[in-house]
């Protein structure tokens, strides 16, 4: 009797321990602001990641040796949204703290107030997953397993905890192991920081969007009384979202090619083109591209495909050539004054709006491909060389000059692939949801990228394959590349 009760007493306090110790992390950050005592910040994080390490395997215990327990489900969540809605505020706080006092750089700056926007999203995707989770239960939906929300749940502990190491941070404390083992947290650089944390970002909307796919019909039949075009209104804020996305994505890398950070640039690209490809992938499972029955048929010419064009004509033909002009421009001391490189910048964007404009008045498109090279995948393949740019400027001045000739070049030619409309280039995100295997082997190569030298030379490389598909691709019959699933 002992040896069951003594796991199931542990299960228990794996569980209902946690708010405490985080509790005891938020008093001693407050201790921590008050007198910057190295042992008290030591004694902080250790809580974290304790409590942590309780929340990673607090249900392995429960199913092993509590499965009947009816609470337990619900006293996770619970104690989930006690400890995140006392983590998160405290390093909202914390962050701002560190900078208290000091004169914070721009980069600093931002990335304070990215982590707070990333906290206030965590808590918004709390309270709307507990609201869309009752509400579906009283209407009878059955709740979500417990591999649903599996790995947000992983990730937002460490990522709590990192984040309250770094903020909180006191430098010059003791020399204990413990210290060393806690403070090289408080020391990671920005831009391991900011992978981490648009990573977690990214994940909390996922999430946000898995819930509303799981449950968003019950709440849609319940808020329209059966009326269909209040149905689509709604549901077209969904696609129209990530459309805005797609836009704020390119704008912010802008922003982080100002700062001379190319390689933070390209991860921006790359994720204004994820929101592009998850834009339209959504309006078409959701319904909204089809007309209503007993309905006319709908204008190509709509308001979604509009904020879609302005939104690629944003990110991956005014941005791209604005990024183009600042590297070659104001970062390369003068090297390139021989070049037109407003000429060649202007005559990008206007190739790829030109190319926007034909996509959307194609009067025969072909299903499943796109004649030209689609602008996003141009985008990432002329920015691909800063980012090795980047890395020449800091490490590699011998290599300046041609890295920056060699972009120059590739402007020129891909204002021309673009619109070069034999070619034809088969849809990759279509082809990525019929082949998960392809969007995993390439988001693992990017993440390990990312910790390497080699992120511009990896991403160039997959971008000329995508650009020399054609010679192997012509074959793929056209109803077999539009097709968005396996069967």
């Amino acid at each position: 009797m002992m040896t069951t009760q003594l796991p199931a007493k542990m299960a228990a306090f794996l569980v209902y321990s946690r708010p405490v110790l985080v509790f005891g992390g938020m008093v001693c950050a407050l201790a921590v602001m008050w007198g910057r005592d190295p042992a008290v910040y030591t004694l902080g994080v250790s809580f974290l990641l304790v409590s942590m390490t309780f929340d990673l395997i607090d249900g392995w215990f429960a199913a092993r040796y509590r499965p009947q327990a009816l609470l337990a489900p619900l006293a996770d969540r619970i104690m989930d949204k006690l400890v995140y809605s006392i983590i998160f505020p405290v390093v909202a706080a914390g962050v701002m703290w560190r900078l208290a006092g000091t004169q914070p750089s721009r980069p600093q700056l931002l990335h304070a107030i990215f982590v707070l926007i990333l906290c206030v999203t965590v808590l918004i995707r709390d309270n709307f997953a507990a609201f869309m989770r009752s509400f579906a239960l009283r209407q009878g939906q059955e709740p979500e397993s417990i591999e649903f929300t599996r790995l947000r749940t992983i990730v937002a502990a460490p990522v709590g905890a990192l984040l309250y190491a770094y903020a909180f941070h006191v430098p010059e404390g003791p020399s204990s192991w413990v210290y060393g083992l806690v403070s090289w947290m408080g020391t990671l650089p920005l831009r391991t920081l900011y992978f981490i944390e648009i990573f977690f970002l990214i994940i909390n909307f996922g999430s946000i969007a898995a819930y509303c796919r799981k449950y968003g019909t019950v709440c849609l039949d319940e808020l329209c009384f059966g009326d269909q075009i209040l149905r689509r209104r709604i549901l077209s804020v969904l696609p129209n979202g990530l459309t805005v996305m797609n836009a704020m994505m390119g704008l912010i890398g802008v922003f982080f090619a100002y700062q001379g950070r190319f390689r933070e640039m390209y991860f921006m690209m790359i994720g204004a083109a994820t929101f592009d490809k998850l834009d339209g992938a959504l309006a078409r499972r959701l319904g909204l591209t089809e007309p209503l029955p007993d309905t006319l048929p709908q204008r190509k010419v709509n308001l979604g495909n509009l904020m879609d064009d302005f939104a690629d004509a944003i990110s991956f033909c005014i941005v791209p050539a604005w990024i183009f002009y600042i590297a070659l421009t104001f970062s390369s001391q003068g090297r390139f004054g021989n070049l037109p490189v407003e000429w060649i910048a202007l005559a990008y964007a206007l190739a790829g709006m030109a190319r926007l404009v034909y996509f959307t008045i194609d009067k025969h498109p072909i299903p499943g491909f796109f004649k030209g090279l689609p602008t996003p995948a141009a985008a990432l393949l002329v920015l691909a060389p800063l980012v090795i740019y980047e890395q020449a400027l800091a490490a590699f001045p011998e290599w300046i000059g041609f890295w920056g000739y060699f972009t120059a070049a590739l402007m020129v030619f891909s204002a021309v692939i673009m619109n070069v409309y034999p070619v034809h280039y088969l849809h990759m995100g279509r082809a990525m949801t019929r082949n998960p295997w392809i969007s995993r082997m390439i988001a693992v190569a990017l993440i390990f990228c990312a910790f390497t030298p080699y992120l511009g030379h990896v991403s160039l490389i997959l971008m000329v394959l995508y650009v020399l598909s054609p010679l192997a691709t012509w074959r793929v019959h056209p109803e077999e590349a539009a097709r968005e699933s396996r069967t």
